[in-house]
């Protein structure tokens, strides 16, 4: 039977301790005893290359798939399995390696879903456009306009994501991740298809989150990452073989190993 996570303590400031994480496909050791940590307003990097386990390492935070080994605390506090839908009860936000928003929703619609849970009508509702308590609506729609106003994109709150820019589309992603105001931000490759003046202003945005919420993001554009975190953990098939700061990893033989001589960091 798969071993549900479980800390037995950690030093309580944590917005994030993983220890100790296994997790194996068939024959597979995908992580292999990985550890890692994020306090509240650090920015954390995960790297590595194609199938160093970093999609499966945010998946077992997120509870999409259980670890054979090890134990995972949020905010100081133990967490057994969790399940995807209870993130946010948790104070933990994801954004996806694309937009994943809901074509058939506008922007503003689309990031109140991400406030179901506080909702006294139903997600069902919002989807299908069925009345609900205007009150509620209003509070949640201005929540989600906040959020998107942050961003700069609410002039765009009333259109389908199909008819906008990918940017647009990105930063509208993140906007719903904002909104429940989390106090862990996972950021799945948050510059991918990306361009370099809108990579920036991404790096500003996010460098913006520290004062409200830790942030542990997973990105292949090496430049923003060093540019842009306070710490870096690299895996290699699965194994953690460097963290530090962007500098340290930068000089470390191990990384520039792993990525077979690709130029790390700039």
């Amino acid at each position: 039977m798969p071993y549900s996570p479980l800390v037995t303590s950690n030093d309580g400031n944590s917005a994030l301790e993983v220890s100790g994480v296994s997790v194996r496909f068939g024959g597979l050791a995908a992580l292999d005893d990985v550890s890692l940590s994020v306090q509240p307003g650090e920015i954390v990097g995960l790297i590595g290359p194609n199938g160093a386990g970093k999609t499966t390492l945010f998946n077992v935070i997120c509870g999409f798939v259980r670890a054979d080994a090890g134990s995972i605390s949020i905010n100081g506090r133990p967490r057994r399995q969790i399940r995807p839908h209870q993130l946010t009860k948790y104070g933990v936000a994801r954004t996806l390696q694309g937009v994943g928003l809901l074509p058939h929703l506008t922007l503003a619609d689309n990031v109140m879903a991400a406030l179901h849970r506080e909702s006294k009508g139903d997600l069902a509702s919002a989807a299908l456009g069925l009345p609900r308590s205007s009150r509620d609506e209003q509070r949640l729609r201005q929540r989600a306009m906040d959020a998107l106003g942050r961003l700069d994109i609410a002039e765009f709150a009333q259109r389908l994501p199909t008819t906008l820019p990918y940017p647009v589309q990105k930063l509208a992603s993140l906007a719903r991740a904002l909104v429940i105001q989390p106090d862990l931000l996972l950021l799945d490759e948050p510059a991918s298809g990306l361009s370099e003046a809108d990579i920036a202003k991404l790096g500003d945005l996010v460098r913006g989150l520290r004062s409200e919420m830790a942030v542990l993001l997973v990105e292949h554009h090496m430049d923003f990452v060093m540019g842009l975190c306070d710490r870096i953990v690299v895996l290699d098939f699965g194994k953690l073989i460097a963290t530090g700061s962007p500098e340290e990893v930068r000089a470390d033989p191990a990384v520039g190993k792993a990525y077979l001589g690709e130029e790390v960091g700039g």
